[in-house]
């Protein structure tokens, strides 16, 4: 499955919009209009993907020959222009000459396609590992911050915090609830349905719900989600789609930046990038409780000290314990 699902202080008095949840200055166009694309018309998904497919090359492109290559009008171009957020373009041929500069001082090789039969096991690793370090960096690049800040702030002084996720996603849902068990925040992961919609009817005003799914469409954690809200909790949504539907039912949004490919489809990237969101808001409510979550860790650690081989990870054995 392609789902992979994603709070201190008083609740909020209103929601941040879902619009605000992107960085546009920072971000790169592309992450935002593969974000869009599935909520934009279909002649302008044509435009979307004359744009993703050749990014470079449309910069330096006029708008009519742009216009012909979708098969489309030149206010087709326009429109989705305005749609992506751009505002026209002559606007978006500077912003991906600017992305197109950054990407190839990064990499001068071409890693980001698809991995094709052809490819032998060295080019699927280059590519894999590319994929996966342009989905944390790219996330890192378009996480908006004040969001993120107002959930730490949710997440930190709430009484219970549930995490829903199915699929891939429910392993990004139970990575979170681990974290924040171990400073010792009460939370919960669920991704059976009916566990999950029993969870969000007993939750109440003061706990805060977290959905993690990548598409944003996954109907188990929506549902969820939209059961919590009613039920009086915060509601957080974690989604690479900023128009999807967990995004209606969601108090606050955090969005990803994964490029999914035919072979990893709901696998790698997206959890990857997923986990890179739930570690700064983990590590952000950590430092809200800095002594707490610094004892909690020391005293898990000592708990499960004496599971593990007396030996250090170069294989040397561990001095023994004198009792002094």
């Amino acid at each position: 499955m392609t789902d992979t699902e994603s709070v201190v202080g008083a609740a909020p008095s209103e929601p941040v919009p879902v619009q605000a949840t992107v960085r546009e200055a920072d971000a790169s166009p592309l992450v935002r209009i593969r974000s869009l694309l599935p909520g934009l018309a279909r002649a302008e998904q044509r435009v979307a993907k004359v744009v993703l497919e050749d990014p470079a090359q449309v910069a330096r492109r006029s708008i009519t020959e742009v216009a012909l290559a979708a098969n489309t009008s030149e206010t087709t171009v326009t429109r989705f222009c305005k749609a992506v957020g751009v505002g026209g373009y002559p606007q978006l041929r500077i912003a991906l000459a600017a992305d197109t500069a950054r990407t190839e001082a990064r990499s001068s090789r071409n890693l980001g396609g698809e991995i094709g039969p052809e490819d032998d096991l060295a080019a699927v690793i280059s590519k894999v590992s590319f994929a996966d370090a342009r989905a944390v960096e790219e996330t890192a690049e378009q996480l908006d911050v004040a969001t993120l800040q107002r959930v730490i702030e949710v997440v930190a002084g709430a009484g219970r915090a549930d995490v829903y996720g199915v699929g891939a996603s429910a392993f990004v849902a139970a990575d979170l609830q681990q974290k924040l068990h171990r400073i010792g925040r009460v939370c919960f992961s669920w991704s059976d349905t009916h566990i999950m919609l029993t969870s969000a009817a007993v939750l109440s005003p003061g706990d805060v719900a977290i959905g993690v799914s990548h598409t944003g469409a996954t109907t188990d954690t929506v549902e969820a989600l939209r059961v919590a809200r009613e039920h009086g909790a915060i509601t957080v949504a974690v989604t690479n789609f900023p128009r999807s539907p967990i995004t209606e039912v969601a108090d606050y949004v955090l969005t990803t930046a994964a490029r999914e490919t035919t072979f990893r489809s709901g696998a790698t990237a997206s959890r990857i990038a997923q986990l890179t969101v739930i570690d700064c808001l983990f590590i952000g409510v950590a430092q809200r409780h800095m002594d707490a979550s610094v004892n909690a860790l020391d005293a898990t650690r000592d708990a499960v000290g004496s599971h593990r081989l007396g030996v250090r990870p170069d294989g040397r054995r561990r001095p023994r314990e004198t009792g002094k």
